[in-house]
């Protein structure tokens, strides 16, 4: 499959800069299980940074911790210098993290348009009453919210389709529309989880494209968690990889490609 690859350093809008965010010592027990042990890891400003390992390995963990689903008992997170005590979903997207989900989670019988104008609610400030009297405030954030979200649309290329019911879209379509309404928000980091599973090539194509057009057009941090190796090693600035909730390694692709323990992992060595 020939897969978009990531620009050169000299290339992109959007320099690398320091860390944005910073998981030091995460561990996180469900009952007697482990589901994740003493994570650290940091993400850089800018870059496209992939959570890869087997089936059962803490990815979707990891990332739930990070947009505050789960509250790890050990271990703590910095975001831009900032640590978070405590997190919770509606915290972290009003802290700029938002997310897209391994499972669609769009409103089925709404259009495009509504779908990705959902994802402006925390850029609404007028209220109930201003916004059925349509008052000054809410005409003018309306505006701004729909020109915001025709944007979108545009780069997206789903223009074909904005009033069409999600319900009727083919699977990876609705994967970009759930791409767009996680991009309304206006993200400073976006978590992607399996945002190609299920894809066909030319899907995953395509996909490969916007993520990297996302990330250059407008300079977003993006996590994702991928099975696809191939596709991981082409997009990704670095790879963090976890094995039965542990971090067995974390370097550039080339880096994580000749590690030995993540070849081991991937090849079923047992522990």
């Amino acid at each position: 499959m020939n897969i978009v690859h990531l620009p050169s350093a000299n290339e992109r809008a959007f320099p690398i800069g320091g860390p944005i965010l910073e998981l030091d010592g995460i561990s996180l027990r469900f009952g007697g299980v482990k589901a994740l042990t003493n994570i650290s890891f940091n993400v850089l400003e800018h870059e496209v940074r992939a959570i890869i390992g087997p089936n059962g390995a803490g990815k979707s963990s990891m990332l739930n911790v990070i947009n505050g689903v789960y509250a790890p008992q050990e271990g703590k997170i910095t975001l831009r210098g900032e640590h978070l005590t405590s997190m919770t979903p509606t915290h972290a997207a009003q802290l700029g993290i938002s997310r897209t989900f391994q499972n669609i989670a769009l409103f089925k019988g709404m259009s495009v348009l509504d779908n990705i104008m959902a994802g402006r609610i925390l850029r609404t400030k007028a209220n109930f009453l201003e916004v059925a009297m349509q008052l000054p405030r809410a005409r003018r954030e309306e505006t701004e919210n729909r020109e915001a979200v025709e944007e979108i649309i545009e780069f997206l290329e789903i223009e074909h389709i904005r009033k069409t019911p999600v319900a009727r879209l083919p699977y990876g379509l609705q994967k970009r529309v759930e791409l767009g309404r996680a991009l309304a928000a206006e993200p400073k980091i976006l978590l992607l989880d399996e945002p190609m599973a299920g894809m066909n090539i030319e899907e995953k194509q395509d996909m490969c494209r916007f993520i990297l057009d996302v990330n250059d057009h407008y300079g977003t941090t993006i996590v994702l968690i991928e099975h696809d190796m191939g596709v991981v090693m082409d997009i990704s600035d670095r790879v963090v990889v976890l094995d039965y909730g542990k971090k067995i390694g974390d370097g550039t692709p080339g880096e994580v490609r000749s590690n030995q323990d993540v070849i081991d992992a991937y090849l079923g060595v047992a522990h």
